[in-house]
């Protein structure tokens, strides 16, 4: 059988409805009956609680020294770990730490314009690939007369020639994907 509530609340050294929160909240476990073994709710009060917000410690009391055999012989208490289903305190705040870092430093290569936006980076690119394309589609009609002449053939076979040509370059150059990170 533990301690209750408030015998909790006074051997930690808070208000009793300090516990009654952690007990709720799940941060301290309580046996079957409502009680609290303080071994267990300390550890897991120690281990869920910011260490900003932990009540000072306090003063030890004077023991008695105990004698070297019994101090050998006497092993530590065994504290229970916490269930591994999710983060302690410390952990969830330093991941919250290191995500306002990486904010705060993206927003500054924004600020310095060295951050350029996915979906405008998209559009250029499309933009882009479209104006090269309509050059190269209407290329052999521009060249098709001069090449023709050069050759010694007729210009509208060059042109057609041409034409096959480079559609069916366009249509490879069209399977190939960007990828953006």
């Amino acid at each position: 059988m533990g301690l209750s509530i408030r015998a909790y609340a006074r051997h930690r050294g808070v208000s009793h409805v300090s516990v009654l929160r952690a007990a709720k909240a799940g941060r301290i476990p309580q046996e079957p009956d409502g009680s609290i073994d303080p071994a267990k709710a300390d550890a897991a009060w120690d281990a869920q609680t910011d260490p900003a917000r932990k009540a000072p410690a306090p003063a030890p009391e004077k023991a008695a020294p105990i004698p070297p055999i019994q101090a050998a012989l006497s092993s530590p208490p065994q504290r229970e770990a916490l269930p591994a289903t999710g983060a302690n305190f410390n952990q969830a705040r330093t991941a919250h730490e290191v995500a306002k870092a990486q904010k705060a430093r993206i927003q500054v290569q924004r600020l310095k314009d060295e951050v350029i936006d996915r979906a405008n980076a998209l559009a250029l690119v499309f933009k882009l690939a479209r104006q090269e394309r309509d050059a190269w589609v209407t290329w052999p009609a521009r060249v098709a007369g001069q090449m023709a002449a050069e050759a010694g053939i007729e210009p509208h076979t060059m042109q057609v020639l041409l034409e096959n040509h480079v559609r069916a370059h366009l249509n490879e150059l069209a399977d190939l994907k960007p990828e953006f990170r």
